[in-house]
């Protein structure tokens, strides 16, 4: 798998673009009119304030609270980079806050305490009990973050979690659990070694020793060497509880004839000669970060029969958090628990230990860079995959049901399945889908315009994302100085500078545009401007004599200005066949719509070719589609000659037999609201449209450029589809991300 390379000022670029942060906050109930405000706060708040004093129960019905966590920290143990405090530990909260949404549909909010008092800190979390339905603790060090976990469990009736103790252990269990199933081991038979004696390395061997793993099987080492009973230096409350009974005292000397390594310490903390001293089938869990405490190249060169797993995404086995805390929570949540005990993580892990275990749907393959299938490389699921939402949750919460957590069991645990998987946003795994085809393609992609910087920008993140070369059209000095200008100085020596100056192929471009262009007015000196002076026609040229894969340009001038260029190299013109999709990304909803670049006004027969080709171009981000001819008319009424061509064209598909939905004219609201759509039975679509094909050019650009605007939905597009080679066209408000997924999108030839 390719290691997506981050620079220090691509990642603050991250942290400070649209707006500084990772999230905001929008109202989920409408807020325009005073009645709106009314209902919302004075007077209308008082009649839930009252109904939650005579039943607190009912809080879960009238707030937030039962979807929402806090993400607690007071920076003393920042990821790997130690105590830098409450402040500095935000982004990490930010961050960890967007992962419970994006992997679980959770709301969080960071909160960061300002206090290394572990007594401050329980004192304060106790206070805000009343807001959350859980809390999350992170990056607190340890020993204050057992006594404060422990103290909070007592005194909340909320679920408490330090996810770098339980998140950690939660994950290993289940990759364990498979491990030993391949190897043909009983976890109570197996002597396991333990290194790191910290928060994450503690929890891992009490989940272990719960699941079955015997006390006097298992050795925890730290950096002073082997926690044996009568060791005083260096010795807590909790280390002491797993002290063995043994003559061994250091890592080497426990290494031997050791089942199981857990690495929870250091970078180069195990040596090649401790694996080989293992026994047959050894297990290597070496999850220190960033770099692991033996490399699984290392480990296997001399063991061949290990099953290593390690922190990386860069590695198969990825001991990864993401696979636990949120579905964790979300399985908790959703039974409004009192706490996440003991027999939730482990349902969660084996949970996650069966879904290994199932076939890989081609899309988490696709995802992972490899075909995956249950075996010695794939012991734990990938954060990828869309099946963990629906299987884990309902593993925890039948789990709290069983063991009394619960304070509103679910009834229907086949109908919870099913809401959890209309739960999440779908965009998300389709841009997922198509950024990891991206990059199995390795596509060769041309960057037309070198001298704008968020073209270079896009242009550095695609190579350094892994999804293949990038080809910037422009001059090296003033593509060094911009790179420069936004602090990426050094990727100049990572991209290829192309122009007609330094191509070895301009004789033959030119031949070829002369020989496509003379009948149409064109003389050897227009040529040879053409040719070298304009570099959206270099571009092009490039595309069509092979040296690039794909092409991505229109940024720094007006789609049609760019498309007429294009002309002059490819067919992409109404009359050839080219048509523009537009991708509207808006609240966890995908809708396309077409023709949004070629036609100006097209008639009922190209009306249907622009539906087909929008059905491939569905197909190819992985929907299915349902089209919908849409007007200011439904069905006949009103009757209107300009609408009359959607209803036409909807007859021109019948006699077509295309193998997609389709049913038209319509207004928006009947396509895109079962509601209104269900008052027309007899409607052929079985659910909201997800095509929608315009009367003219202007109707799209007025729809996109009001949803972009209004709404903020995210636009990608448009896609260029009907031509020859993958050709796409950002718009000139195109923000860096924009211009990526564009060109994601050519590498992936979506269109």
């Amino acid at each position: 798998m390719t290691k997506t390379k981050i620079t220090p000022e691509e990642a603050l670029l991250y942290h400070l673009e649209p707006r500084p942060g990772k999230y905001e906050i929008t109202a989920s109930t409408p807020m325009a009119t005073q009645r709106d405000l009314s209902l919302a706060y004075s007077p209308g708040v008082a009649v839930p304030v009252q109904a939650i004093a005579d039943a607190p129960e009912t809080v879960y019905d009238y707030t937030v609270k039962g979807n929402m966590v806090a993400v607690i920290s007071n920076g003393t143990a920042i990821l790997g980079m130690g105590n830098l405090g409450a402040m500095a530990s935000k982004p990490v909260m930010e961050g960890k806050a967007v992962l419970f949404k994006r992997f679980a549909d959770v709301n969080a909010i960071d909160i960061e305490l300002d206090t290394e008092d572990p007594d401050e800190i329980i004192q304060a979390v106790k206070l805000m009990g009343p807001t959350f339905g859980g809390i999350n603790l992170e990056d607190i060090k340890a020993p204050e973050c057992f006594m404060i976990e422990q103290r909070l469990k007592e005194l909340m009736d909320i679920p408490v979690f330090h996810d770098d103790q339980h998140g950690t252990a939660v994950i290993c269990a289940a990759g364990l659990i498979n491990a030993l199933e391949l190897s043909g081991k009983k976890i109570e038979d197996c002597r396991i070694v333990l290194n790191g004696a910290g928060a994450a390395g503690i929890a891992c061997l009490e989940l272990l020793k719960t699941m079955g793993a015997r006390h006097d099987n298992c050795i925890m080492c730290d950096t002073k060497g082997v926690i044996w009973q009568g060791r005083t230096e260096g010795m807590n409350q909790w280390k002491s509880a797993h002290a063995a009974r043994t003559e061994l005292r250091t890592l080497e000397e426990a290494m031997a004839g050791a089942d199981v390594f857990l690495g929870v310490s250091a970078k180069g903390a195990v040596t090649p000669e401790m694996v080989r001293s293992m026994a047959d089938n050894p297990v290597i869990f070496a999850m220190a970060n960033p770099d692991p405490e033996i490399t699984p190249e290392e480990a296997q060169a001399v063991r061949a029969d290990a099953i290593v797993a390690t922190g990386r995404s860069d590695y198969p086995n990825q001991v990864n958090n993401v696979l636990g805390f949120p579905y964790l929570f979300r399985g908790a949540l959703d039974i409004h628990a009192r706490a996440i005990n003991d027999e939730m993580k482990i349902a969660c892990a084996r949970a996650l230990a069966q879904l290994a275990r199932e076939d890989v749907p081609d899309e988490v393959a696709m995802a992972y860079g490899r075909k995956l299938s249950f075996g010695r490389d794939y012991i734990i699921p990938t954060p990828f995959d869309p099946r963990l939402i629906y299987t884990i949750p309902p593993a925890v919460a039948k789990a709290g049901m069983d063991t009394g957590v619960a304070r509103r069991p679910i009834i229907d645990l086949q109908g919870y399945e099913l809401a959890l998987k209309s739960r999440m946003d779908p965009t998300a795994s389709i841009l997922q889908g198509i950024h990891a085809r991206a990059k199995a393609a390795q596509a060769r992609m041309i960057f037309a315009e070198g001298d704008d910087p968020r073209v270079l920008r896009a242009a550095v993140a695609y190579q350094r994302a892994g999804m293949g070369k990038a080809l910037v059209v422009g001059r090296e000095q003033d593509v060094r100085e911009k790179l420069e200008a936004t602090g990426l100085g050094d990727a100049v020596r990572e991209l290829e500078v192309v122009n007609a100056a330094n191509s070895r192929h301009m004789e033959a471009y030119k031949s070829f545009l002369y020989n496509r262009l003379q009948r149409g007015g064109f003389d050897s000196y227009d040529i040879q401007r053409l040719a070298t002076r304009d570099r959206h026609v270099f571009s092009a040229l490039m595309l069509a004599h092979g040296h690039g894969d794909g092409l991505v340009t229109g940024a720094t001038r007006k789609s049609a200005y760019v498309m007429q260029l294009i002309n002059h190299v490819f067919d992409a013109k109404a009359s050839d066949g080219a048509v523009g999709v537009t991708a509207l990304l808006h609240k966890g909803r995908i809708v396309l719509i077409a023709d949004t670049l070629v036609h100006e006004w097209p008639e009922a027969e190209d009306l249907a070719d622009i539906a087909i080709k929008s059905a491939r171009v569905a197909r190819n981000l992985g929907l299915e589609p349902r089209v919908a001819f849409v007007s200011f008319s439904t069905f006949g009424y009103p009757v209107s000659e300009r609408a009359a061509k959607m209803g036409e064209a909807s007859r021109v598909l019948d006699g077509m037999k295309v193998d997609f939905e389709y049913e038209g004219e319509m207004t928006v609201d009947v396509a895109l609201n079962k509601t209104a759509m269900a008052q027309y039975p007899f409607c052929r679509l079985t659910g909201p449209a997800n095509i929608l094909v315009v009367p003219a050019r202007h109707s799209s650009s007025i729809s996109i450029k009001l949803m972009q605007e209004m709404a903020g939905a995210t636009v990608i597009g448009p896609i260029l589809t009907g031509v020859s080679k993958p050709i796409q066209i950002c718009g000139v408000n195109s923000t860096v991300n924009d211009i990526l997924n564009m060109a994601v999108m050519a590498a992936c030839k979506v269109g």
